[in-house]
């Protein structure tokens, strides 16, 4: 499934629409900036599947810090048959870079 910019992922947050939404981020990055969605660090993704199989057929959204480690979290999922996983184009620094600009 496509990639979400961080334009499309604001805009949905300010509306409070409700979607699969996890951050892979380790728990003290986290703990020190977050736009509120589960957090399950991408290493413990594989032992966490049970936890979002609930999500398997919805859109799943996943950011990180810059998109890498999301990219992956979504690679991973794919291979689970998740099947609309979406991965944040530069995470969390592209996103608060936008705020910044606003």
């Amino acid at each position: 499934m496509e990639d979400i910019t961080v334009e499309e992922l604001k805009e949905r947050l300010e509306k409070k629409e409700q979607f699969a939404f996890i951050d892979v981020r380790e728990e003290w990055e986290y703990e020190e900036d977050n736009l509120g969605a589960l957090n399950i660090p991408l290493a413990q993704l594989p032992h966490s599947l049970d936890e979002i199989e609930k999500y398997k057929d919805q859109e799943l959204v996943v950011h990180c810090r810059s998109g890498a480690r999301s990219g992956n979290a979504k690679q991973f999922l794919e291979t689970k048959g998740y099947s609309k996983v979406r991965n944040v184009l530069g995470g969390i620094l592209a996103y608060r870079q936008l705020e910044e600009e606003e």
